[in-house]
């Protein structure tokens, strides 16, 4: 039967059969996304070895400690990095496998799983505009794949060969996925395992009424941590008791430029004290309050207006209110809650790396949406552009060294440049693009306007 004819009931026959026509789309696809990401991957691979994915040896040297029974909170990779293992115990278990293969090979593989959580992570934030293109979508998935991977915070993915990737797409998995074949959460808990950063999610769920998602995360974050804890006793309770509270004294100086958190923005502005720890207490709860504020109007309204469609379903189910049938800004919505909460995740963090900024991405998708808003585009393309370069290392020198105090403070601007943005995009998402799809939902569903939509009423 052709593919594409629809059976009774308007259903797609033969769904999973794809004409030669179609399969050739699909492959142009993949090489469009393999041309695009090729000189990234061709330009670190061939780094010098000490230079290029020094936190893919950290990961393998965490699990070679494992094999040999050595301490894993005193290793550290080879001069001239000499990073210690600062994750908890199960990132280190789920590291043995790239322990048993030789470096290139673990290389190649590190790349290959990384690259599928990003191809995860563009299906997530751009569906809607991939799904407008009907049969070319393969196309435009390879190309926005390549887009999304020279932002640079993806750059440096590549280049240290980090985890983030993986960690945003489970993330995005579990809180925007249509149909979860998982205990709703448990995705979000696999990730807090294995970095602590994603636990903001679990004040999401709790902000946002996901009861159910919120203790399948802790629950899974439980066993998997207590699992580690079984196999690597005294590692995790150095962990747990020890490493984990030396904090930035483990993963480097606060004050670098990379750190883009609000901690690291206070550290290059502040002399250390009591007074600057003060500042970054005060910012962060200002930011958080506000932060999740917003991410939790945006949900709600999310909720909402995909409630008005699927009514039977309730409007806290993520499953049924990512349903097509929930119009395109329930979706977009949602899609811009979780994506406040993954700034949060970095400008909270005591370090944010430039590299934990993927997040951006979603910024990106949310605002972009299905692509028919131009204004929302426009800024979306911005953002994007801005990320397309190394703007924090272009303020170093006039921050240090310019002879006027005016050149000196715009360096340091410049040098919190990705960490400005995030919150600039939190207030973005949160305020501009809310109020204007609020206005879409209530155009195309009157009923709406009684409802407390996109309130924190209860």
């Amino acid at each position: 039967m052709r593919a594409g004819k629809r059976a009774a009931g308007g259903a797609p026959a033969d769904r999973g059969r794809r004409t030669p026509p179609e399969l050739l789309i699909v492959l142009l696809g993949v090489a469009v996304a393999a041309l695009a990401v090729s000189p990234i991957v061709t330009k670190w691979l061939t780094n010098p070895p000490d230079q290029r994915m020094v936190d893919l040896e950290v990961y393998r040297d965490g699990g070679r400690a494992i094999l040999r029974g050595a301490p894993l909170y005193e290793v550290v990779t080879p001069p001239p990095q000499l990073l210690p293992f600062t994750y908890p115990p199960f990132a280190a278990v789920l590291a043995v496998p790239f322990t048993l293969m030789r470096w290139w090979h673990a290389q190649i593989a590190w790349i290959a799983v990384s690259y599928t959580g990003l191809a995860v992570v563009v299906w997530f934030c751009f569906r809607d505009l991939i799904r407008r293109t009907g049969r070319w979508a393969p196309v435009t998935t390879g190309a926005l794949f390549g887009a999304m991977a020279y932002v640079w915070s993806s750059f440096d993915q590549i280049r240290f060969g980090q985890v983030g990737f993986l960690l945003m797409a489970l993330c995005l998995a579990d809180c925007l996925a249509r149909t979860a074949y998982w205990p709703r959460g448990a995705l979000v808990g696999l990730a807090v395992a294995i970095k602590l950063v994603p636990g903001v999610f679990l004040v999401y769920f709790l902000l946002t009424g996901r009861r159910d998602a919120l203790a399948n995360a802790v629950l899974t974050a439980a066993a998997a941590s207590l699992a580690a804890f079984a196999l690597l006793p005294h590692d995790s309770a150095d962990y747990w008791f020890g490493a984990l509270l030396e904090g930035g004294e483990r993963t480097g100086a606060v004050d670098g430029t990379t750190n883009q958190a609000l901690n690291g923005m206070v550290a290059r502005a502040l002399p250390e004290g009591p007074p600057r720890s003060l500042v970054w207490l005060a910012l962060s709860l200002v930011v958080a309050f506000v932060g999740f504020r917003l991410a939790r109007r945006a949900t709600r309204l999310g909720d909402t207006a995909a409630a008005r469609v699927t009514a039977p379903f309730g409007g806290t189910d993520l499953t049924r209110a990512a349903d097509p049938a929930a119009g395109t800004p329930a979706r977009d919505l949602l899609l811009a809650g979780v994506a406040i909460t993954g700034l949060l995740s970095v400008l909270l963090s005591p370090v944010g790396w430039i590299h934990h900024l993927v997040w951006m991405i979603a910024v990106i998708g949310a605002l972009v949406g299905d692509g028919r808003d131009a204004r929302r585009c426009l800024v979306g393309g911005v953002v994007w552009v801005a990320f397309l370069f190394p703007l924090p290392w272009w303020g170093v020198t006039p921050a240090r060294e310019a002879p006027v105090l005016i050149w000196r403070f715009l360096g340091q601007l410049l040098r919190d440049a990705f960490g400005l943005i995030a919150v600039m995009m939190i207030l973005v998402l949160g305020i501009w693009l809310v109020n204007r799809l609020r206005r879409k939902v209530d155009h195309e569903e009157t009923s709406l306007g009684g409802a407390e939509v996109g309130t924190l009423a209860p």
